[in-house]
């Protein structure tokens, strides 16, 4: 049986949080958050993950997350680069990174044999979610059938700060579309945004969104790279301005009805950094788990 892989999303840069914040150590282990999701995604059942990384960042990761592993899950890296791309453009140096969420899943094709689950380096998303997506992907055996593993939205953010999210806009437990939106919270009520311009509408509190973790079978490489060529048939200045999204692609085929995608609660906390100060809640929240006995006090010992 081919084994089931965790993918992960490491290559950002972290321009709002003021640095690469997937390589931030977390703990008084010098544990990253990736750290915490791995060991989430051995105890629901993962077998290899694959980090999706920039070629500056490979010494760091393998000398410190990558050494913490040894032994406990089979570890590949996967490289995001601008060149990695199925034309040759004249202006290529005009390019400052990468070509987006797409491009970053594509490079970890040559590592990924089977089923795999993809997120983001800096979230934790709490072990519940690996389960739900574990068992999704252990019972669904249809093909280009997904799932999101989604979020109240109370869940999935602190205070009321205004944040981004992707609106579950469902029909039933199946997914019609995912609305991206800025989402408000003010005189009590959860006011969400639409970023591509329709009009505004209220949600709950326990509204799913998604937080970019997904649960695909193999054939979805498949739509990707036919995806990813598509885009580079455009003229050279639009390419060199865009990127080519994930959301985007699904929505897509949501559309086309390519696919299908399947909600799943994750019944979790989600934790997330998206400013420099977003550090220390995350790290009290992690150390208060471990104290309660969610964790080890020494996470990999």
């Amino acid at each position: 049986m081919k084994e089931k892989t965790l993918v992960v999303m490491a290559a950002g840069m972290g321009s709002r949080f003021g640095g690469p914040k997937q390589i931030t150590p977390i703990d008084e282990s010098e544990n990253f958050i990736i750290d915490y999701s791995v060991y989430d995604a051995i105890e629901a059942g993962f077998k290899k993950v694959v980090f999706i990384i920039r070629e500056e960042f490979d010494s760091i990761f393998k000398t410190t997350i990558g050494k913490r592993l040894e032994g406990k899950i089979k570890v590949e890296y996967a490289y995001q680069k601008i060149d990695d791309i199925p034309v040759k453009l004249k202006r290529i140096n005009e390019r400052q990174k990468p070509w987006g969420t797409v491009q970053a899943v594509l490079a970890a094709k040559p590592y990924v044999d089977g089923d795999f689950i993809i997120i983001n380096a800096d979230d934790f998303y709490g072990r519940n979610a690996y389960i739900e997506a574990y068992n999704f992907l252990e019972n669904d055996n249809k093909d280009y059938s997904y799932a999101c593993i989604g979020y109240e939205f109370s869940k999935s953010t602190v205070g009321t700060e205004t944040v981004k999210r992707g609106i579950l806009d469902l029909d039933g437990d199946v997914i019609k579309s995912i609305i991206e939106s800025s989402i408000e919270q003010k005189d009590g009520k959860i006011i969400a945004h639409p970023l591509n311009g329709n009009e505004d509408f209220e949600i709950k509190e326990d509204t799913l969104v998604s937080m970019n973790l997904f649960a695909f079978k193999n054939d979805l490489f498949e739509l990707l790279d036919n995806y990813f060529n598509d885009f580079f048939k455009q003229d050279e200045d639009t390419v060199l301005k865009s990127e080519v999204l994930l959301p985007e692609c699904l929505k897509d085929n949501i559309q086309n009805k390519t696919i299908k995608i399947i909600s799943k609660n994750s019944n979790s906390k989600w934790l997330g950094m998206t400013y420099r100060e977003d550090l220390e809640m995350v790290s009290k929240s992690l150390k208060k788990m471990r104290e309660d006995g969610q964790y080890p006090i020494n996470l990999w010992k």
